[in-house]
């Protein structure tokens, strides 16, 4: 494993500090978890299923020696967050840092997809991670410290077609998490936002998404993709993009008009 630092460096020593990842059954949010367990933090870990964080806790209490609690919950569901820290509060359990890694995509035509899921995925992209960042934020702020991660995408830059809701939902995330960093920073709160373009995880499985060869070549594995957050958040930066070509694909964006942009993210994307 690369030597990253300290992970926690923006607000000091990890030591006796809890994080809270959502989306922690897999994928990123593994990563997120070993990583924050390697620097000595405790975690809670909220998905939906209880068995694959159950197995990911064991492992990390042994390898690493840190607390780690288990909420099954499903942040899709109105309500979940407020219920999640109502939860946690009743176990005395302080949230440091917030990993809001929860969510996911849809691949295809928007008028051929059911609507209930497109709703259901802005429900967890959106609403979740607003209400998160907030009745947690709200604690930190008071106590005049903390940290926020939130997950974007490089699919926040333009807008994609067969990708239209999912892109639009991430780019609500950057937008969002560009905002607080400003707001929070002042109150001694940490927000960045990680926009990872196409990693190994099961998220193509879940969108029911092509991969075309473009995509497969710019593939990250999630280790380096988790990294560049935590480590952009120690750094006390506002947002980060994973990976040297997806920064340049980013980039590219500020020489091409919209409708070139949607034209190349159309080939990229459709099959």
């Amino acid at each position: 494993m690369q030597n990253t630092g300290k992970i926690f460096g923006a607000n000091g020593s990890p030591s006796g500090k809890r994080a809270l990842i959502t989306g922690a059954s897999s994928g990123l949010g593994l990563e997120f978890a070993e990583l924050l367990a390697a620097q000595g933090v405790n975690l809670v870990l909220a998905a939906r299923r209880r068995e694959p964080m159950e197995k990911v806790a064991s492992n990390l209490r042994q390898k690493y020696g840190v607390d780690i609690q288990v909420e099954p919950i499903d942040l899709a569901v109105p309500g979940a967050a407020a219920a999640l820290k109502e939860t946690l509060d009743q176990k005395a359990l302080t949230i440091n840092v917030l990993v809001n890694n929860a969510g996911y995509g849809l691949h295809g035509e928007f008028i051929e997809t059911p609507l209930e899921r497109t709703t259901d995925m802005i429900q967890l992209n959106i609403t979740a991670v607003t209400e998160l960042s907030h009745v947690f934020g709200r604690d930190m702020a008071a106590r005049g410290t903390g940290e926020i991660l939130l997950i974007a995408s490089l699919l926040s830059f333009q807008a994609v077609p067969t990708y239209a809701a999912y892109a639009a939902t991430k780019a609500y995330v950057l937008s969002f998490g560009e905002a607080l960093h400003d707001e929070l920073r002042t109150r001694g709160v940490v927000v960045t936002t990680l926009c990872p373009g196409h990693t190994e995880t099961g998220f193509d499985a879940a969108a029911g998404a092509y991969v075309s060869p473009m995509l497969r070549w710019l593939t990250m594995r999630p280790r380096p993709v988790a990294e560049a957050g935590l480590q952009a958040l120690s750094k006390r930066k506002s947002s980060v993009i994973a990976g040297f070509m997806n920064n340049m694909v980013a980039f590219s964006n500020r020489f091409t008009s919209r409708s070139m942009q949607r034209a190349a993210m159309k080939k990229v994307m459709a099959p």
